[in-house]
Parts: structure tokens; sequence; C-alpha cells
């Protein structure tokens, strides 16, 4: 990754912030997108020795995405890693969802996909460089009371993979990266029904994967241009087996397993 440019969105916290980091200490210069520009200027400061280009965005809005690519190329003149990681959760029952809810995250996580990979891609395809998706165990099994997340995530999970496919003969790859649960923010500032923050994780985050340990994954996936990371054993990799070869089972542990979260939105 030396003298590489990689521009990350959702840099400012979790598995973003994580990303960053990992591919400073690797020796790639950055390209640092989000909404809150303090958070990335903090960034800036914790690594003094790394090229950074920090770039206030909010990635459902499409003239946004195209002004990052442009400042991104207009610094340092190239694309060669797109880590779109930008993305936002919700947690209630499709019944009682408010549908603007469902709209804003397609609007964040999908769409926001769509407008950097869109305008990213001529420079990646002159460096024949990486476009990366960071999605979830959402994008593969239906998770109750993340309808619109699930929706989002297996939404970006077929766009990546059509796109990987229309450029076999390109030099592009396109990596699918799906984390476990991963300790991060993005459990409190989920939406629930109304719109508004839930405020507090649902689930011991302490026992999850951390987000140093998954961005180094990324990373090395990055590295060897896979197609596909499944991050986790049970929450992963053996759930999306199960999706395969056992899907009533799935649908069955899946509803128990969620079902034990603190204030469940089920009754």
């Amino acid at each position: 990754m030396k003298d590489k440019i990689v521009v990350i969105t959702g840099a400012s916290s979790g598995i973003g912030k994580a990303l960053a980091y990992e591919f400073a200490s690797r020796g790639a210069s950055l390209v640092l997108a989000a909404r809150r520009m303090d958070r990335l200027q903090q960034i800036e400061q914790e690594l003094p020795g790394t090229e950074i280009l920090s770039v206030q965005a909010d990635v459902s809005k499409q003239e946004d995405c195209e002004n990052l690519m442009k400042q991104a190329v207009d610094r340092f003149g190239q694309i060669d890693v797109l880590i779109n990681n930008a993305g936002i959760s919700m947690r209630a029952l499709f019944a009682d969802l408010d549908v603007s809810v469902m709209k804003r995250l397609m609007d964040v996580n999908f769409w926001g996909t769509v407008y950097c990979t869109k305008s990213a891609l001529p420079h990646l395809l002159k460096t024949k460089g990486s476009v990366v998706g960071v999605i979830s165990i959402a994008g593969y099994v239906g998770l109750p009371a993340r309808t619109g997340y699930s929706a989002s995530k297996y939404a970006i999970r077929g766009f990546l993979d059509a796109l990987r496919i229309e450029n076999l003969k390109t030099g592009l790859h396109v990596l699918v990266a799906a984390p476990g649960f991963t300790a991060s923010e993005v459990r409190e500032v989920a939406l629930t029904q109304d719109g508004s923050a839930q405020g507090q994780t649902p689930r011991d985050e302490s026992k999850m994967m951390t987000a140093e340990e998954c961005a180094k994954h990324i990373a090395n996936a990055v590295k060897k241009r896979k197609r596909e990371l499944i991050l986790t054993f049970v929450e992963g990799k053996l759930t999306v087996f199960l999706g395969k070869f056992l899907p009533r089972l799935l649908d069955k542990l899946t509803f128990n397993h969620m079902r034990k979260e603190p204030d469940s939105p089920f009754k």
C-alpha cells in the first residue's frame, strides 16, 4: 500500500477510522470523508507522518461525492483504493417503521456507495485500483427489526457483484467485505422507528471483534485482491453457510437470537 491513494468514507469513527490508521501504517496517503470535520482533523493530528486530505461530505448527496473525488485527484493526482464504509443502521419492526427511515438508510448506505463509486470509477480504471463495499452479515441474511439496513446491504452486494463482472477484463478489483458484529458506535446512532437515534447499544460491545482487527482483515483482502471477505465464524461464516443450506433453521435461530436483545421490539 506504500504511496497508494486510499479514499475512505465514514472515516470519523468505528471501522472507517480504524481503516485510516491501518492504511496509514502501510504507507498509504489518505483521503478521509465524513460529516464531522473535527473528528477527521483529530485523526490528522494523530497521524503526523501521513499525507491526509480531509473532506467534509454527506455521501447521500451526489454533489458531495463528486467533490470528494475531485479534491482527491486535485491533491494526489490519482485514486488507487475507494472504501465505501459510510453507513447507518436502524432497529424497529417494519410494521412500526416510518418509511422515511428506510429511505434515509438507502440514501446513505446504498446510494452513497453508488455515488462515490461512479465518481471514482474513471480514476480507479486508470490505476487498476480497488473498490470496496463494507456491508454486513445483514447483506447475506435478513435481520429482523433491521429491514432497511438489510435491504441496503443486500443492494450494495448486488451492485458490486455486478460491477465486478462488468470489469472482468479492465483490471478493476471489487471487494465486498462483510464484518460480523463489530465494536463501534453504529448501534448507538442507529435510527428507531421515527428516525431518532437509538442512543444506546443493545449489545455487549466488549464481546465483538474490534474495529482495528476488522480493518486489518479488510486491508489484507485489498492487498490480496479478494472478491469477498466474511468475518467472524458464528455470526459470519456459519451464518452464511446455514443461509445457503439450512435457511429455515437459520430463520428460527436469527429470530430467537435477535429477540433476546435488551429492549427488543419483539413482544
